[in-house]
């Protein structure tokens, strides 16, 4: 897209439509310059599917796919999980489609990372990677161009909010009774332990010192209200220290209500003429 002449209206493909995308439907609605023309999703034929879509965006058709002899939509929203990153955002930016990518676990996986920037070069696109369900991600960009020099992330949730990982076969978790330290790591093997859990673990890495570099903490603890996120970061900047407790969206606990509005922020900084 000409960024130097906007479009009036921008053409959206969204990519999932679970609680997240039908979130980022719902956030948008109401902006005439944002239009959803296509919804990417396993099961277009899927009753759930067809209803959200009746009800937030009529004009959106369901595929399972971009289709390569329509016309390219103008920007590219996944909002589906890691495998959609390769599924959908790498062919999108191939064909010169920028893409906003909420999934930034994915790039834990070998080489990914690298062919997500291949792909953005070869079509001339970008791919960006949104701060999800934490803040400071600005920030701990800006101290990486100087002396960063040590990041560490803390995250605890519900015990139930872990069901469905590696924690749920470790530990009894409707029984816990205090907070328990389900992992020690790096960001990198967080991400692939908790793939729906540490997309935060591997956002705040790559805005930082990297994967390897950036040690991780989780907790399953019954105290915690929502999803609670901690940074602590030193460096030649000076000290940074964040703590969020995030509220988790109503139809999936493993994810943070803030996800959503960062994507929404995201896109309506797209149309807006003043961006912050």
């Amino acid at each position: 897209m000409d960024r130097s002449h906007p479009k009036p209206v921008l053409d959206i493909a969204l990519v999932g439509c679970g609680a997240v995308g039908a979130g980022v439907l719902e956030g948008i609605a109401a902006e005439p310059a944002l239009r959803v023309g296509q919804v990417l999703v396993p099961a277009p034929d899927d009753a759930r599917v067809r209803d959200t879509l009746a009800r937030l965006a009529p004009q959106a058709r369901p595929r399972r796919a971009l289709d390569p002899d329509a016309p390219a939509p103008d920007l590219l929203v996944e909002c589906a999980g890691h495998a959609a990153v390769a599924q959908h955002v790498l062919p999108a930016l191939e064909r010169g489609i920028d893409c906003l990518i909420v999934s930034a676990g994915a790039l834990t996986e070998d080489g990914l990372a690298e062919r997500l920037e291949q792909a953005a070069r070869r079509g001339g696109a970008q791919a960006r990677l949104l701060s999800g369900a934490v803040g400071a991600i600005d920030a701990l960009a800006a101290a990486r161009l100087g002396e960063l020099e040590q990041v560490s992330y803390t995250g605890r949730k519900p015990p139930l909010a872990w069901r469905g990982t590696p924690a749920e076969r470790d530990w009894d978790l409707a029984a816990l009774s205090q907070a328990q330290l389900i992992f020690s790591g790096s960001a990198r093997e967080a991400a692939r332990r908790f793939p729906k859990n540490a997309n935060v673990a591997a956002t705040v890495a790559l805005a930082s010192l990297g994967l390897d570099r950036v040690q991780v903490r989780l907790y399953a603890d019954p105290a915690a209200h929502g999803n609670q996120h901690c940074i602590d970061a030193r460096g030649g900047f000076g000290e940074l220290s964040l703590s969020l407790q995030g509220q988790a969206l109503p139809g999936n606990p493993k994810t943070s209500a803030l996800t959503v509005y960062s994507v929404v922020r995201a896109l309506l900084n797209h149309v807006r003429a003043i961006a912050i």
